[in-house]
């Protein structure tokens, strides 16, 4: 019997030469797979040259499997969405702004299709279409998806390279006077007057105010004690939940001014019961954002107040007024519910009255060290002298 011939050792790619006369380059992929190269090539050279840089690649373990991008973006977004365990009002705007501003684009798109100039093509169309701060939280998504795809090694690179391109700079929010905040919460009612001077003396969020029950108002001391939210969702329903960081759990002392507003409230609209909510409707039923926005909206204009004056910004307004009474940084983030200084310093405001205020105090300031200065200088009798 003829000795058994040696299994010859398996190559790592082979070319060969189609009928049309162009080379093909085939190779072993890591998991096992036969694999063509995407492409063909006008020599046998060069078709080598493409099975040596894949090989290098391989041996490097920066290979990637040219069929991992081929998932559709709609597809790998969605799922991307429903993975997060995002918080529901958080959810709500990531669909929003997927179905407003990302999937009309790049729905039906493979994730390996998008390049950086398709990015820069849709961020321009974007910005034609919609206000800069829709398109900056709309690119923030787009470049947070595509950043899990290239971790997951579906893509090479993440292609949305823009730099700056999800930074939001909105307009400095407007700041109402004490006159202003008086004038509004008169026109808002006797119900509702109370939620104006919380938002603007709290300064409380609007889903903070929706989950506050009899419980969590004190008369003595006079103070809020916030422990979870209830944003409103885009289908109208509620989502208890906590607070929007571990910081949005705080006391908040209230200033005695506002006494009899909470004494009032408490006896007069709060809902019935030890545990009853402190802010409903006329019909008992918690207030929706929807029907206390149009009274919001009756109310800023009656007493004037300009048209893109939300009623969120009340709290621009009191971070405004905890500074000016000497209040630091960290107690303005105590009494807001905030966490880091970033977000904080977006409420501090310095109009040009409180500019005044500061440069007359610089005034006298150097005024009265000068004056010093002099004394000693020029001691009180020396002329005379």
């Amino acid at each position: 019997m003829a000795p058994r011939r040696p299994q010859r050792r398996r190559d790592f790619g082979t070319v060969r030469r189609l009928p049309s006369g162009s080379w093909q380059a085939r190779y072993w992929a890591p998991d096992g797979e036969r694999r063509t190269a995407p492409e063909t090539f006008e020599t046998k050279t060069d078709a080598q040259t493409w099975l040596n840089v894949t090989q290098a690649d391989i041996e490097r373990k920066v290979w990637r499997d040219p069929d991992a991008g081929a998932i559709p973006f709609e597809e790998f977004a969605l799922t991307w969405v429903k993975e997060r365990g995002l918080a529901v009002t958080t959810e709500d705007l990531y669909r929003l702004l997927l179905r407003l501003h990302i999937l009309p684009t790049f729905g039906e798109w493979r994730l390996d299709e998008i390049d950086p100039a398709d990015v820069r093509t849709w961020r321009t169309e974007r910005l034609t279409a919609t206000g800069p701060t829709q398109v900056a939280k709309a690119d923030r998504l787009l470049k947070a998806i595509l950043e899990t795809a290239a971790d997951d090694e579906l893509i090479r690179r993440n292609p949305c390279r823009i730099k700056g391109a999800g930074k939001e700079s909105p307009d400095e929010r407007p700041v109402a006077t004490v006159a202003q905040v008086d004038a509004v919460a008169e026109a808002m009612g006797p119900r509702w007057r109370l939620m104006v001077y919380l938002a603007a003396y709290g300064p409380m969020r609007p889903e903070e105010q929706a989950a506050l029950r009899r419980p969590d108002v004190s008369l003595d001391p006079l103070a809020v004690y916030v422990t979870k939210a209830e944003p409103e969702r885009t289908n109208g329903q509620r989502a208890p939940g906590d607070t929007k960081s571990a910081a949005g759990k705080r006391t908040i002392v209230l200033p005695g001014f506002l006494y009899k507003e909470v004494d009032r409230h408490l006896r007069w609209f709060a809902e019935p019961g030890e545990n009853g909510l402190l802010f409903v409707g006329e019909k008992g039923a918690p207030f929706r954002r929807t029907s206390f926005g149009r009274k919001w909206r009756k109310a800023r204009e009656l007493v004037g107040l300009p048209d893109n004056f939300r009623f969120y910004d009340l709290r621009h307004t009191g971070h405004t007024l905890s500074t000016r009474s000497g209040a630091t940084l960290k107690d303005t983030m105590v009494r807001a519910g905030q966490s880091s200084e970033k977000a904080a310093m977006v409420y501090q405001h310095s109009p040009l009255d409180r500019q005044m205020e500061v440069a007359n105090g610089i005034d006298g300031l150097v005024r009265t060290q000068r004056a010093k200065v002099a004394e000693v200088v020029e001691p009180p009798g020396a002329r005379e002298a």
